[in-house]
Protein backbone atom coordinates (compact mmCIF):
# COMPACT_ATOMS: atom_id res chain seq x y z
CA UNK A 1 0.00 0.00 0.00
CA UNK A 2 1.31 2.93 -0.88
CA UNK A 3 1.54 6.09 1.97
CA UNK A 4 -1.40 8.73 1.97
CA UNK A 5 -0.56 12.83 2.15
CA UNK A 6 -3.85 14.85 2.86
CA UNK A 7 -3.64 17.57 0.14
CA UNK A 8 -5.37 21.01 1.32
CA UNK A 9 -7.40 21.54 -1.84
CA UNK A 10 -8.78 24.54 -3.71
CA UNK A 11 -10.07 22.99 -7.14
CA UNK A 12 -7.20 25.74 -8.61
CA UNK A 13 -4.41 25.99 -10.66
CA UNK A 14 -1.65 25.85 -7.88
CA UNK A 15 -3.16 22.88 -5.59
CA UNK A 16 -4.74 21.18 -8.72
CA UNK A 17 -0.86 20.82 -10.50
CA UNK A 18 -0.13 19.40 -6.52
CA UNK A 19 -2.18 16.64 -7.36
CA UNK A 20 -0.67 15.19 -10.46
CA UNK A 21 3.31 16.64 -9.16
CA UNK A 22 3.04 14.54 -5.59
CA UNK A 23 1.58 11.46 -7.58
CA UNK A 24 4.37 11.39 -9.85
CA UNK A 25 7.18 12.64 -7.49
CA UNK A 26 6.62 11.27 -4.17
CA UNK A 27 4.49 8.48 -5.79
CA UNK A 28 1.71 8.94 -2.91
CA UNK A 29 -2.31 7.84 -2.61
CA UNK A 30 -3.84 12.03 -2.31
CA UNK A 31 -6.75 12.51 -0.43
CA UNK A 32 -8.02 16.35 -0.98
CA UNK A 33 -10.01 17.95 1.29
CA UNK A 34 -11.75 21.68 0.67
CA UNK A 35 -13.20 23.66 3.36
CA UNK A 36 -16.21 26.23 2.73
CA UNK A 37 -15.64 29.26 4.69
CA UNK A 38 -17.88 31.25 3.41
CA UNK A 39 -16.56 31.92 -0.27
CA UNK A 40 -19.10 30.17 -1.93
CA UNK A 41 -17.29 27.71 -4.01
CA UNK A 42 -19.56 24.51 -5.25
CA UNK A 43 -18.08 21.96 -2.89
CA UNK A 44 -19.62 19.48 -5.30
CA UNK A 45 -17.59 20.55 -8.41
CA UNK A 46 -14.74 20.75 -6.26
CA UNK A 47 -15.18 17.69 -5.36
CA UNK A 48 -15.56 15.94 -9.13
CA UNK A 49 -12.31 17.78 -10.12
CA UNK A 50 -10.76 16.08 -7.47
CA UNK A 51 -11.58 12.91 -8.48
CA UNK A 52 -10.85 13.03 -11.95
CA UNK A 53 -7.46 13.85 -11.14
CA UNK A 54 -7.64 10.56 -10.00
CA UNK A 55 -7.34 11.39 -5.89
CA UNK A 56 -7.77 8.50 -3.60
CA UNK A 57 -10.60 10.04 -1.77
CA UNK A 58 -12.06 13.35 -1.02
CA UNK A 59 -13.31 15.50 1.60
CA UNK A 60 -15.62 18.32 2.14
CA UNK A 61 -16.76 20.27 5.02
CA UNK A 62 -19.09 23.58 5.17
CA UNK A 63 -17.03 25.04 8.25
CA UNK A 64 -18.65 28.71 8.09
CA UNK A 65 -20.42 28.61 11.35
CA UNK A 66 -17.64 27.43 13.23
CA UNK A 67 -14.90 30.05 11.69
CA UNK A 68 -17.75 32.89 12.73
CA UNK A 69 -18.03 31.80 16.29
CA UNK A 70 -14.99 30.61 16.84
CA UNK A 71 -12.54 32.80 14.82
CA UNK A 72 -14.33 36.00 13.61
CA UNK A 73 -16.45 36.69 16.62
CA UNK A 74 -12.98 36.65 19.00
CA UNK A 75 -11.37 38.90 16.50
CA UNK A 76 -14.69 41.42 16.84
CA UNK A 77 -13.91 41.74 20.48
CA UNK A 78 -10.96 42.28 19.76
CA UNK A 79 -10.59 44.75 17.39
CA UNK A 80 -8.43 42.68 15.16
CA UNK A 81 -6.96 45.10 12.57
CA UNK A 82 -3.44 44.09 11.90
CA UNK A 83 -1.47 47.56 11.35
CA UNK A 84 -4.68 49.41 12.15
CA UNK A 85 -6.13 48.10 8.42
CA UNK A 86 -6.60 44.49 7.71
CA UNK A 87 -8.96 42.94 9.42
CA UNK A 88 -7.06 39.02 8.99
CA UNK A 89 -10.38 37.48 7.04
CA UNK A 90 -7.32 34.85 5.49
CA UNK A 91 -5.45 34.85 9.04
CA UNK A 92 -8.29 34.07 10.91
CA UNK A 93 -9.22 31.29 8.38
CA UNK A 94 -6.53 29.37 8.21
CA UNK A 95 -5.80 27.06 11.32
CA UNK A 96 -9.14 26.45 11.09
CA UNK A 97 -8.17 24.48 7.92
CA UNK A 98 -5.21 23.23 9.73
CA UNK A 99 -7.16 21.67 12.57
CA UNK A 100 -9.21 20.25 10.13
CA UNK A 101 -6.51 18.71 7.54
CA UNK A 102 -5.27 17.41 10.73
CA UNK A 103 -7.83 15.85 11.59
CA UNK A 104 -8.52 14.16 8.48
CA UNK A 105 -4.89 12.88 8.59
CA UNK A 106 -5.09 11.16 11.68
CA UNK A 107 -8.57 9.45 10.30
CA UNK A 108 -7.05 7.90 7.90
CA UNK A 109 -3.41 7.38 9.04
CA UNK A 110 -1.60 9.95 6.39
CA UNK A 111 2.00 10.07 6.59
CA UNK A 112 2.07 14.08 5.86
CA UNK A 113 -0.16 17.41 5.27
CA UNK A 114 0.59 19.29 2.20
CA UNK A 115 -0.57 23.53 1.22
CA UNK A 116 0.35 25.01 -1.49
CA UNK A 117 2.02 27.89 0.29
CA UNK A 118 4.78 29.54 -1.26
CA UNK A 119 8.03 30.42 0.98
CA UNK A 120 7.07 34.14 0.81
CA UNK A 121 4.17 34.63 2.51
CA UNK A 122 2.54 34.32 5.97
CA UNK A 123 -0.27 31.37 5.03
CA UNK A 124 2.76 28.91 5.19
CA UNK A 125 3.86 30.04 8.78
CA UNK A 126 0.24 29.77 9.76
CA UNK A 127 -0.27 26.01 8.27
CA UNK A 128 3.40 24.56 9.25
CA UNK A 129 2.68 25.85 12.99
CA UNK A 130 -0.52 24.95 13.97
CA UNK A 131 -0.32 21.70 12.16
CA UNK A 132 3.14 20.74 14.02
CA UNK A 133 1.35 22.51 17.36
CA UNK A 134 -1.77 19.82 16.98
CA UNK A 135 0.04 16.47 15.54
CA UNK A 136 3.96 16.61 16.20
CA UNK A 137 4.64 13.50 14.10
CA UNK A 138 2.97 14.59 11.78
CA UNK A 139 5.11 15.47 8.68
CA UNK A 140 3.81 18.69 6.59
CA UNK A 141 4.66 19.08 2.92
CA UNK A 142 5.09 22.88 0.97
CA UNK A 143 6.38 21.27 -2.71
CA UNK A 144 5.74 25.33 -4.10
CA UNK A 145 8.36 25.82 -1.79
CA UNK A 146 10.71 23.59 -3.60
CA UNK A 147 9.84 22.82 -7.01
CA UNK A 148 10.59 25.97 -8.43
CA UNK A 149 8.32 26.07 -11.11
CA UNK A 150 7.22 30.01 -12.43
CA UNK A 151 3.11 30.27 -13.18
CA UNK A 152 3.66 29.86 -16.97
CA UNK A 153 5.60 26.52 -16.08
CA UNK A 154 2.86 25.28 -14.32
CA UNK A 155 0.21 26.57 -16.67
CA UNK A 156 2.33 24.41 -19.05
CA UNK A 157 2.74 21.38 -16.78
CA UNK A 158 -1.04 21.62 -15.95
CA UNK A 159 -1.58 21.14 -19.84
CA UNK A 160 0.44 18.51 -20.07
CA UNK A 161 -1.11 16.74 -17.62
CA UNK A 162 -4.80 17.65 -19.03
CA UNK A 163 -5.72 19.45 -15.55
CA UNK A 164 -8.33 21.92 -16.80
CA UNK A 165 -7.84 24.94 -14.94
CA UNK A 166 -10.35 28.01 -15.81
CA UNK A 167 -9.48 31.96 -15.70
CA UNK A 168 -5.64 30.95 -16.17
CA UNK A 169 -5.47 34.47 -17.77
CA UNK A 170 -6.89 36.12 -14.67
CA UNK A 171 -3.10 37.40 -13.29
CA UNK A 172 -4.69 38.10 -9.57
CA UNK A 173 -4.01 35.75 -6.86
CA UNK A 174 -7.57 35.77 -4.79
CA UNK A 175 -8.51 34.50 -1.44
CA UNK A 176 -11.65 34.91 0.02
CA UNK A 177 -13.81 34.20 2.78
CA UNK A 178 -17.17 35.55 4.63
CA UNK A 179 -14.59 38.05 6.65
CA UNK A 180 -13.68 39.35 3.67
CA UNK A 181 -11.39 38.65 0.17
CA UNK A 182 -7.44 39.84 -0.21
CA UNK A 183 -6.34 40.37 -3.76
CA UNK A 184 -2.67 40.24 -5.13
CA UNK A 185 -0.31 39.35 -8.10
CA UNK A 186 -0.81 41.56 -11.15
CA UNK A 187 -0.68 45.34 -11.29
CA UNK A 188 -1.14 45.48 -7.80
CA UNK A 189 2.65 44.77 -7.09
CA UNK A 190 3.24 48.16 -8.96
CA UNK A 191 2.62 50.08 -5.76
CA UNK A 192 2.43 53.41 -7.00
CA UNK A 193 -0.33 52.40 -9.20
CA UNK A 194 -4.05 52.69 -8.10
CA UNK A 195 -6.03 49.55 -8.47
CA UNK A 196 -8.25 48.87 -11.76
CA UNK A 197 -12.21 48.50 -10.64
CA UNK A 198 -11.95 45.64 -12.29
CA UNK A 199 -10.55 43.67 -9.42
CA UNK A 200 -13.29 44.59 -6.99
CA UNK A 201 -16.47 42.19 -6.17
CA UNK A 202 -17.75 42.58 -2.66
CA UNK A 203 -17.65 46.32 -2.98
CA UNK A 204 -18.99 49.08 -5.59
CA UNK A 205 -16.78 51.80 -6.28
CA UNK A 206 -17.26 55.22 -3.76
CA UNK A 207 -18.14 57.46 -6.47
CA UNK A 208 -21.07 55.19 -7.83
CA UNK A 209 -22.30 54.30 -4.57
CA UNK A 210 -25.81 55.96 -3.72
CA UNK A 211 -25.97 59.20 -3.64
CA UNK A 212 -27.85 59.13 -0.67
CA UNK A 213 -26.50 57.60 2.96
CA UNK A 214 -27.98 54.43 4.62
CA UNK A 215 -28.21 53.70 8.69
CA UNK A 216 -27.32 50.21 9.88
CA UNK A 217 -28.12 49.72 13.69
CA UNK A 218 -26.20 46.63 15.03
CA UNK A 219 -27.17 45.07 18.23
CA UNK A 220 -24.37 43.94 20.50
CA UNK A 221 -24.09 41.35 23.41
CA UNK A 222 -21.18 40.30 25.39
CA UNK A 223 -18.94 42.08 22.10
CA UNK A 224 -20.62 40.00 19.53
CA UNK A 225 -22.97 41.47 16.88
CA UNK A 226 -26.71 39.42 17.89
CA UNK A 227 -29.18 42.00 15.95
CA UNK A 228 -29.17 44.09 12.36
CA UNK A 229 -31.38 46.75 12.19
CA UNK A 230 -33.63 44.88 15.13
CA UNK A 231 -33.84 41.93 13.47
CA UNK A 232 -32.28 39.29 15.80
CA UNK A 233 -29.79 37.17 13.07
CA UNK A 234 -27.91 33.99 12.93
CA UNK A 235 -24.01 35.12 12.73
CA UNK A 236 -23.50 33.67 9.82
CA UNK A 237 -26.74 35.85 7.66
CA UNK A 238 -25.99 39.02 9.66
CA UNK A 239 -22.37 38.80 8.48
CA UNK A 240 -23.96 37.96 4.68
CA UNK A 241 -26.50 41.06 4.57
CA UNK A 242 -24.04 43.60 6.34
CA UNK A 243 -21.34 42.19 3.33
CA UNK A 244 -24.11 42.98 1.23
CA UNK A 245 -25.38 46.66 2.56
CA UNK A 246 -21.66 48.09 2.73
CA UNK A 247 -20.60 46.95 -0.57
CA UNK A 248 -23.22 48.60 -1.66
CA UNK A 249 -21.89 51.83 -0.72
CA UNK A 250 -18.33 50.81 -1.02
CA UNK A 251 -17.42 50.33 2.17
CA UNK A 252 -14.32 48.20 3.20
CA UNK A 253 -11.87 48.85 0.50
CA UNK A 254 -8.28 48.37 2.10
CA UNK A 255 -5.01 49.46 0.20
CA UNK A 256 -2.05 49.70 2.50
CA UNK A 257 1.79 48.47 2.00
CA UNK A 258 1.58 45.50 4.98
CA UNK A 259 4.87 44.14 6.88
CA UNK A 260 4.63 39.94 6.10
CA UNK A 261 5.93 38.27 8.96
CA UNK A 262 8.84 37.19 6.69
CA UNK A 263 10.21 40.41 6.57
CA UNK A 264 8.86 41.52 2.81
CA UNK A 265 6.42 44.50 3.11
CA UNK A 266 3.83 43.57 0.74
CA UNK A 267 1.20 45.72 -1.39
CA UNK A 268 -2.08 44.48 -0.04
CA UNK A 269 -5.84 45.06 -1.11
CA UNK A 270 -8.65 43.66 0.78
CA UNK A 271 -12.17 43.84 0.38
CA UNK A 272 -13.88 43.88 4.05
CA UNK A 273 -17.28 45.30 4.12
CA UNK A 274 -19.45 43.60 7.01
CA UNK A 275 -15.62 43.81 8.92
CA UNK A 276 -15.25 47.32 8.76
CA UNK A 277 -19.17 48.37 10.37
CA UNK A 278 -18.58 45.42 12.56
CA UNK A 279 -15.47 46.47 14.36
CA UNK A 280 -16.08 50.72 14.11
CA UNK A 281 -19.35 49.93 15.81
CA UNK A 282 -17.91 47.76 18.15
CA UNK A 283 -15.18 49.73 19.50
CA UNK A 284 -17.66 52.73 19.51
CA UNK A 285 -19.47 51.04 22.09
CA UNK A 286 -16.40 50.16 24.20
CA UNK A 287 -15.60 53.39 24.43
CA UNK A 288 -19.58 53.79 26.19
CA UNK A 289 -18.97 51.03 28.53
CA UNK A 290 -15.34 50.60 29.88
CA UNK A 291 -12.91 52.61 31.54
CA UNK A 292 -10.69 54.61 30.57
CA UNK A 293 -8.07 52.23 32.06
CA UNK A 294 -9.72 49.32 30.58
CA UNK A 295 -9.69 50.67 27.58
CA UNK A 296 -6.10 51.64 27.29
CA UNK A 297 -4.91 48.26 28.61
CA UNK A 298 -7.44 46.40 26.27
CA UNK A 299 -5.49 48.22 23.21
CA UNK A 300 -2.11 46.54 24.33
CA UNK A 301 -3.55 42.90 24.55
CA UNK A 302 -5.78 43.42 21.41
CA UNK A 303 -3.04 44.29 19.86
CA UNK A 304 -0.85 41.81 20.57
CA UNK A 305 -4.01 39.01 20.00
CA UNK A 306 -3.80 40.74 16.61
CA UNK A 307 -0.09 40.33 16.37
CA UNK A 308 -0.55 36.30 16.99
CA UNK A 309 -2.83 35.46 15.25
CA UNK A 310 -1.03 36.96 11.85
CA UNK A 311 1.70 35.56 12.48
CA UNK A 312 0.36 32.43 12.82
CA UNK A 313 0.33 31.51 16.40
CA UNK A 314 -3.33 30.88 17.25
CA UNK A 315 -2.29 28.15 18.68
CA UNK A 316 -0.54 29.58 21.49
CA UNK A 317 -1.43 29.46 24.33
CA UNK A 318 -1.08 33.33 25.13
CA UNK A 319 -3.61 33.89 22.90
CA UNK A 320 -6.28 31.78 24.84
CA UNK A 321 -4.84 33.65 28.33
CA UNK A 322 -5.17 37.16 25.92
CA UNK A 323 -8.45 36.05 25.15
CA UNK A 324 -9.76 34.87 28.72
CA UNK A 325 -8.61 38.64 29.50
CA UNK A 326 -10.64 39.98 26.23
CA UNK A 327 -14.01 38.43 27.53
CA UNK A 328 -14.09 39.40 30.97
CA UNK A 329 -14.46 42.79 29.43
CA UNK A 330 -16.95 42.06 26.81
CA UNK A 331 -19.16 40.91 29.54
CA UNK A 332 -20.41 44.26 29.98
CA UNK A 333 -20.15 45.36 25.85
CA UNK A 334 -24.11 45.44 25.19
CA UNK A 335 -26.04 47.47 23.01
CA UNK A 336 -26.79 48.86 20.01
CA UNK A 337 -24.97 51.50 17.50
CA UNK A 338 -26.34 53.12 14.87
CA UNK A 339 -23.61 53.25 11.91
CA UNK A 340 -24.30 55.44 8.69
CA UNK A 341 -22.57 54.46 5.90
CA UNK A 342 -21.66 56.59 2.45
CA UNK A 343 -19.82 56.52 0.08
CA UNK A 344 -16.51 54.50 1.11
CA UNK A 345 -16.93 55.67 4.51
CA UNK A 346 -18.91 54.39 8.10
CA UNK A 347 -18.96 56.10 11.14
CA UNK A 348 -21.03 55.84 14.59
CA UNK A 349 -23.91 58.30 14.74
CA UNK A 350 -25.61 57.31 18.02
CA UNK A 351 -24.96 54.49 20.49
CA UNK A 352 -27.11 53.04 23.66
CA UNK A 353 -26.11 50.81 26.12
CA UNK A 354 -27.46 49.27 29.94
CA UNK A 355 -23.72 49.28 31.10
CA UNK A 356 -23.24 52.78 29.33
CA UNK A 357 -20.79 54.71 31.73
CA UNK A 358 -22.35 57.98 30.23
CA UNK A 359 -24.17 59.89 32.14
CA UNK A 360 -25.45 62.95 30.38
CA UNK A 361 -26.36 64.35 34.33
CA UNK A 362 -22.37 64.69 34.74
CA UNK A 363 -21.10 65.27 30.88
CA UNK A 364 -23.92 68.46 30.19
CA UNK A 365 -22.69 72.24 29.98
CA UNK A 366 -26.07 73.16 31.59
CA UNK A 367 -25.50 75.11 35.42
CA UNK A 368 -27.85 72.11 37.01
CA UNK A 369 -25.62 69.26 36.82
CA UNK A 370 -24.35 66.39 39.02
CA UNK A 371 -20.81 67.77 38.96
CA UNK A 372 -19.30 69.99 41.45
CA UNK A 373 -17.42 72.22 39.75
CA UNK A 374 -15.52 73.32 43.14
CA UNK A 375 -13.76 70.08 42.94
CA UNK A 376 -11.85 71.20 39.46
CA UNK A 377 -9.82 73.84 41.41
CA UNK A 378 -7.92 71.12 44.03
CA UNK A 379 -7.81 68.36 40.99
CA UNK A 380 -6.16 70.44 39.10
CA UNK A 381 -3.24 71.36 41.36
CA UNK A 382 -2.38 67.99 42.32
CA UNK A 383 -2.61 67.23 38.92
CA UNK A 384 -0.58 69.21 37.65
CA UNK A 385 2.26 69.38 41.13
CA UNK A 386 4.92 67.05 39.50
CA UNK A 387 4.90 69.17 36.32
CA UNK A 388 5.08 72.34 38.04
CA UNK A 389 7.76 71.44 40.81
CA UNK A 390 9.80 69.66 37.90
CA UNK A 391 9.85 73.42 35.99
CA UNK A 392 10.41 74.78 39.27
CA UNK A 393 13.50 72.96 39.12
CA UNK A 394 14.23 73.42 35.96
CA UNK A 395 14.77 77.01 36.43
CA UNK A 396 16.51 76.90 39.61
CA UNK A 397 19.23 75.00 37.77
CA UNK A 398 19.37 77.07 34.71
CA UNK A 399 19.99 80.03 36.77
CA UNK A 400 22.59 78.44 39.09
CA UNK A 401 24.34 77.41 35.84
CA UNK A 402 24.29 81.13 34.96
CA UNK A 403 25.39 82.61 37.82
Amino acid sequence: MKNKVILAYSGGLDTSVLIKWLQENHDVDVITFTMELGQQIDLKQVAEKAHSLSVKNHYSVDGTEEFVLKHVFPAIKANALYEGKYPMATALGRPLIAKKLVEIAQKENAIAVVHGCTGKGNDQVRFDVTVKALAPDLKVMAPVREWGMSRKEEIKYAKEKGISIPHLSDPYSIDQNLWGRSIECGHLENADQEPLEEIYELTISPEDAPDKSEYVTIKFEAGCPVALNGKEMKPVALIEKLNEIAGKHGVGRVDHIEDRLVGIKSREIYESPAAEVLMEAHKDLEKMVLTRHELEFKKLIDEKWTQLVYTGLWIDPLREALEAFIDKTQERVCGEVKMKLYKGRCWAVARSSPMSLYNKNLATYEVETDFNQAYAEGFIELWGLPTKVANILKEKVKKEKQC
